[in-house]
């Protein structure tokens, strides 16, 4: 029985809705009602579905993020007023560990979607900007195809056969021009839109933030400026975990956040250590208690997500000597 735990509830006039989406499907489960369906993931089951939710008026739907399956539904239920939730699948599947259910399938997962909104009630997001959704596409294709560029160049480097150095060096070649013509593709959007041009132009006043760094904040949290600093360090997991119990005072660490950002934020750190002045003597004053070098470009590296985040909220440049 895997310990499980029974699944009434207390009859309640909230109505909350689990979505489990995959690429064909959308499989919901609606509480108290217990009821569950089946929608197509496209236009006409996306239609049908909201005929249900207005019939039911959930108080809160959530969904799982699952790359870009779930965004033409979440874009569709927040157009028409929908509270929607989006929440992170291991987040999803933690809860579903505290009932004691092992098993997974995509009819039970809407059931523990529900749950998790009736029991945690987690906030509504809006859907971010289809501009903001093409320069995220755009910004993920040129980390990848940096990255394979990089191993091309290493393997060129340990080839001994001329015929098979040839082969990556022309390889080489294409990828660089591929990856030029993603930066002016980025630049040009980012340059097409008001909003983003103008954050771009405060991102890049700071020494060690360059044009690559800028877009991957820029596409990657759109939601710097509107919140504190604590929760843009978290967004982009730079921010220090306690690890605390009892008298024991556990070593501090970072982990989850977002991926892309955070490598963006490393090559800035290093860039940043060097050139801006005020975070060059933080991290002598961390060198000279005994930091490890990996700690302070860590700190660095949530010194400039929040200074990055404060910027933008006010709206200004970076200057040495703030107002």
């Amino acid at each position: 029985m895997q310990g499980k735990v029974s699944f009434e509830q207390d009859a309640t006039s909230a109505v909350y809705v689990g979505v489990d989406v995959c690429k064909e499907w959308l499989d919901i489960h609606v509480l108290p009602q217990a009821e569950s369906r089946r929608f197509g993931n496209d236009k006409a089951g996306i239609r049908q579905f909201k005929r249900m939710l207005t019939r039911l008026r959930p108080d809160r739907i959530i969904m799982e993020a699952t790359g870009k399956f779930h965004r033409p539904a979440h874009r569709s239920l927040s157009g028409d007023g929908f509270a929607v939730a989006i929440v992170d699948p291991w987040r999803a599947r933690q809860f579903a560990g505290c009932y004691g259910y092992l098993a997974k399938t995509d009819r039970l997962d809407a059931r523990m979607l529900a749950l998790l909104a009736a029991a945690l009630r987690p906030q509504p997001s809006a859907p971010p900007s289809p501009d903001i959704e093409a320069l995220r596409e755009l910004v993920n294709a040129r980390s990848g195809a940096q990255g394979e560029l990089t191993a091309l160049k290493n393997r060129c480097k340990a080839a001994d056969v001329a015929f098979l150095r040839a082969e990556l060096c022309r390889l080489i070649g294409v990828l660089e021009r591929h990856v030029e013509r993603l930066d002016s593709e980025i630049e040009r959007r980012i340059a097409a839109q008001p909003d983003l041009c103008r954050k771009a132009e405060i991102l890049t006043s700071v020494p060690g933030i360059g044009r690559i760094t800028a877009s991957a904040l820029i596409a990657g949290m759109d939601e710097l400026g509107s919140c504190t600093g604590k929760q843009a360090a978290m967004l982009a997991g730079v921010a220090p975990i306690a690890d605390d119990s009892g008298e024991r005072h556990g070593r501090r660490s970072i982990r989850a956040g977002r991926p892309a950002p955070r490598r963006a934020l490393y090559m800035a750190a290093l860039s940043a250590r060097r050139y801006n002045p005020a975070l060059a003597a933080f991290a002598k004053t961390l060198q000279a208690a005994g930091k490890p070098p990996k700690v302070i470009l860590v700190a660095i590296m949530r010194k400039l997500v929040v200074l990055a985040n404060c910027l933008l909220a006010q709206n200004r440049l970076w200057t040495p000597t703030p107002p």
